[in-house]
């Protein structure tokens, strides 16, 4: 039953308005645009051994919380997977080769969860797993325990080096264990997946062009013991790029898919000299595959893609990490490889990171205006603090990433407080950002969002302090909602457990917030994050409303007393009230389910002064407003 209920007066949760009060104005008429779904996504979850699928259990944990993509290639572990075999070289442990099943992850996903796609990645390394024979056998050597020299190449007969450390005594043979791979045999999963298969196409979308290609010489030394050039990098993407293309139209190509903000702007420690002139890595990537798109007339990116893993420990730095990509006056006290952004080689005084500010300036000028190309971050993860510091960090980055429109979130690394926060916007939030700002933006943001039918409107608002609680007055601009009671949620003081079970077993707390006057005044407790739920309508006086449903007042101007005529095509509840010229509530008249069908309402005004008011009336999700005179 959706309804609205009409009063006045401001009811504050906890606190008396004061000095301090922060301002956010919502306006629905600003800034509105979908919200990607895929924001709302995470790393490496789905079983890719089918001896041990994930259980109903899992599969409904993963539907309650409200995923919408995963990103599934592993991965350090994808650059070298062999699909046919279903393997891969594991670079962090020995380049040993193990099982994992890519056809397994898809098909399970497509069976069980039907809203749900999925990022896999082309390899372009050159070389990709060929066997199991040559491992070396960590199990004997120490029971396969993480030591020192996991990172030591011995795959392929190398000899181990006792005192530990990356190097090994003598490195395995590659050669042994791995086998060529072009751009035909990586792109060659797409005819699998889609003609034989049968994988929807819309469930496999977004490839990432491998993973972290300019650190190869260390992550993948075994074949690649030198970095190759970044021209060199740039043929085989776009290689592979072409392929893809040719064989699935509609594919949505990310890359370069960077390792941190070093590499942001560095490739193997330094920049790219390209005709006489210097450039940071994304930039030259930019330019490089907008060079080859232009000449190719094939679309090469779709996502630009990057990832981060900031060092920060402290929680009043954490909470601000939101603000790296695209607020260009943050001063960003772990800004590294920016500083060889500038004209010299390392610039002290660039400490300004906005990285995809950079990146769309470079968008523009290389591929144009209206490239269409978007931005993705495919992993990153933070220093945990406590779960209440995580919930804020990862809010904030949900809400940033929402305005800015981001269409790719997938954090690597998931802590506690991050399946509370995503389920609370993947399954409150609404399909379009509308515009949301706050007089103290650095510590209180709102993050507005608008149904596609406009009759809900869901505000994320965000307390950043470490410190103190805030009083918030939220005022709404071109949305129109009765006085009256709406429910809010919100996450606060989370403990150091997992709290989150399901969809209606988790931390949410729910509270009430009032609203009057189209402002809603709202407490927010330190490090929290709260949904507001309202029911509204873009629509103020109703006469575009008023020809969808037929309603009337007669007489009108009336002395003692009217009546109010409409008419359901549904049963619906209906509500009706009176306000004067300034809005304040003056009668509530009724609140009361009606048949379909004609209906009639007389309401009394003997006891009103002569002016002119306002009849408010609700019909399902519907405000419609009606002048009326009194004589």
């Amino acid at each position: 039953m959706r309804y609205f209920l009409l009063f006045c007066g401001i009811l504050i949760l906890g606190v008396k308005v004061n000095a301090q009060t922060v301002n956010v104005t919502i306006d629905v008429n600003a800034g509105k645009h979908k919200i990607s779904p895929y924001i709302y996504g995470r790393n490496n979850y789905l079983s890719s051994d089918p001896s041990k699928p994930l259980t109903e259990a899992q599969w409904q944990f993963l539907r309650d919380a409200g995923v919408r993509i995963l990103r599934e290639n592993g991965g350090n572990n994808s650059t070298k997977y062999n699909w046919r075999k279903k393997i891969s070289s594991h670079p962090d442990w020995y380049n040993n080769v193990y099982a994992s099943d890519w056809d397994f992850k898809v098909t399970s996903m497509q069976q069980q969860v039907p809203e749900l796609s999925a990022i896999f990645a082309f390899q372009l390394i050159g070389k990709a797993a060929s066997n199991t024979s040559n491992n070396f056998n960590d199990w004997g050597y120490n029971q396969s325990k993480w030591w020192s020299g996991v990172n030591q190449n011995l795959a392929g007969g190398g000899k181990i080096n006792t005192a530990g450390g990356d190097k090994a005594l003598v490195n395995g043979n590659p050669d042994l264990y791995t086998m060529n791979w072009n751009a035909d045999s990586t792109t060659g999963i797409l005819n699998h997946w889609i003609n034989k298969l049968k994988i929807e196409k819309n469930r496999i979308l977004y490839w990432n062009m491998d993973n972290e290609p300019e650190i190869w010489s260390g992550t993948h030394d075994d074949v690649m013991p030198t970095q190759l050039p970044a021209e060199d990098f740039i043929q085989r993407y776009v290689a592979t790029a072409k392929k893809a293309r040719e064989l699935f139209p509609e594919i949505k190509l990310m890359g370069p898919v960077p390792a941190n903000e070093w590499q942001w702007y560095v490739y193997d420690g330094k920049k790219i000299s390209y005709q006489g002139v210097n450039y940071v890595w994304l930039e030259y990537f930019i330019k490089r595959v907008a060079e080859e798109q232009k000449s190719s007339g094939v679309r090469l990116l779709d996502v630009l893609d990057i990832h981060f893993y900031p060092g920060e420990t402290k929680a009043e730095d954490i909470v601000q990490l939101h603000r790296v990509y695209f607020d260009r006056n943050f001063i960003y006290p772990g800004a590294n490889g920016v500083k060889k952004s500038g004209s010299s080689d390392w610039d002290n005084t660039i400490t300004r990171e906005y990285i995809f500010e950079r990146c769309k300036d470079w968008l523009n000028q290389y591929f144009g205006q209206n490239h269409g190309i978007t931005f993705g971050v495919t992993e990153t993860g933070i220093k945990v603090v406590n779960p209440s510091v995580t919930s804020v960090w990862y809010a904030s980055t949900l809400g940033e990433f929402a305005k800015q429109n981001v269409e790719i979130f997938t954090p690597w690394s998931w802590e506690k407080g991050m399946w509370e926060t995503l389920h609370l916007f993947s399954r409150y939030g609404k399909e379009n950002y509308v515009s949301g700002t706050s007089s103290n933006e650095t510590y209180i943001s709102a993050y507005p969002s608008l149904s596609t039918t406009n009759d809900s409107l869901t505000i994320f608002l965000v307390n950043r302090y470490t410190d103190r609680s805030q009083t918030v007055q939220v005022q709404l601009s071109n949305y129109f909602i009765y006085d009256g009671a709406y429910d809010a949620l919100a996450l606060e003081n989370l403990p150091a457990d997992e709290t989150f079970k399901s969809h209606t077993n988790n931390a949410l707390i729910k509270k009430s917030v009032n609203a009057s006057n189209n402002s809603i005044t709202v407490t927010l407790p330190k490090l929290s994050v709260t949904a507001l739920l309202l029911k509204g309508s873009t629509n103020s006086a109703g006469e575009k409303m008023s020809e969808q449903v037929d309603i009337s007042l007669f007489p009108n101007p009336a002395e003692d007393k009217t009546t109010l005529n409409f008419s359901l095509k549904n049963e619906e509840t209906v509500v009706v009230q009176l306000c004067n010229l300034q809005g304040k509530l003056v009668q509530n008249i009724i609140n009361k389910k009606y048949n379909s069908g004609s209906h009639s309402l007389e309401i009394s005004t003997s006891e009103l002064d002569p002016g002119i008011y306002f009849v408010k009336v609700a019909i399902g999700s519907k405000i419609i407003q009606k002048k009326l005179v009194i004589q």
